[in-house]
């Protein structure tokens, strides 16, 4: 069997089951269900994880001849890498999220959205120094989560404030950090500052298959069937005659529909569209290449 019909037989069982009862599906065909799908899961988080380990082994750079990136005293984004509170932080994040049926927030996305957060910033022509605060924020962006999933962009904001201070870093650039942090959340995150509005985007694009840590998809939710049908997101970003920053997705219809994707990710569509705003930028939207927004 191809993979193409796999998804779609596993897409027309998942709809059978939410129509009725999981459980009152055969054990069998729930473990058949399991076996398709685990190993998917599985082949996109080692895929995924080896695209972040190459992307983030060193820091986004920006122009060589900006002064900031010759300060030897700064703090950078490996020395934040490499604080064992930080790691402790985002494990733990991780392991609560799991428990409550989250997609993961763990290194993967903090590496991934802290990368793709500073390379924003660079591709819009930002200073060396906004550019690596940006890559700190996003790595330290959902930290909060090891405290509580509500309201977690504050918590994490303090946690980062207390971590930030004790090594060193300047209250400027803390401030900067912190406040990128606190307003990451669509519920109540506003773009504040460039460094924000990077972190805001970064965060809202990763959408993808090897997000998903539910590996039954008897009990996938809307966000466990998006995010697995999401099997390619790319932030593109064009500093051109026409400044855009493109949301590009490809989405498996048989596991969700666009309507799906909208029905949990509008408010963090809108969300991207003021903070590409903040940046001078046009947001837009492509799933499947067709242009949405």
């Amino acid at each position: 069997m191809n993979k193409e019909r796999d998804d779609a037989q596993i897409a027309d069982q998942v709809e059978e089951i939410r129509e009725s009862a999981a459980e009152s599906m055969p054990m069998g065909a729930r473990d058949r269900m399991r076996e398709a799908v685990k190993p998917k899961i599985k082949e996109a988080v080692a895929q995924r994880e080896a695209m972040v380990d190459a992307i983030t082994r060193e820091p986004v750079k920006g122009a060589p001849s900006d002064p900031s990136a010759a300060d030897s005293s700064r703090i950078t984004i490996t020395d934040v890498r490499q604080h064992a509170h930080v790691n402790a932080y985002l494990e733990a994040a991780n392991a609560n999220l799991k428990i409550l049926g989250y997609t993961e927030h763990g290194r993967r996305h903090a590496s991934l959205v802290g990368h793709i957060a500073a390379n924003v910033l660079r591709h819009l022509g930002y200073g060396a120094r906004e550019i690596e605060l940006a890559e700190i924020a996003g790595f330290l962006h959902d930290i909060g989560n090891s405290v509580n999933r509500e309201q977690h962009g504050q918590t994490g904001a303090v946690l980062a404030n207390h971590l930030l201070l004790s090594m060193g870093m300047p209250i400027n650039e803390v401030v900067t950090v912190i406040g990128a942090i606190g307003n990451h959340e669509e519920e109540r995150g506003h773009a504040v500052s460039t460094v924000a509005a990077a972190v805001i985007l970064a965060d809202k694009s990763d959408v993808h298959r090897s997000r998903v840590q539910n590996e039954d998809p008897t009990t996938f939710d809307i966000h466990d069937r998006v995010n697995y049908a999401a099997t390619r997101s790319f932030l593109r970003v064009e500093n051109g005659s026409a400044r855009t920053i493109t949301l590009e997705l490809t989405i498996d219809a048989e596991m969700a529909s666009v309507m799906d994707y909208f029905e949990i990710f509008l408010s963090r569509m809108i969300m991207c569209r003021r903070a590409a705003e903040f940046l001078g930028a046009a947001f837009l939207l492509r799933i499947n290449d067709v242009p949405i927004l």
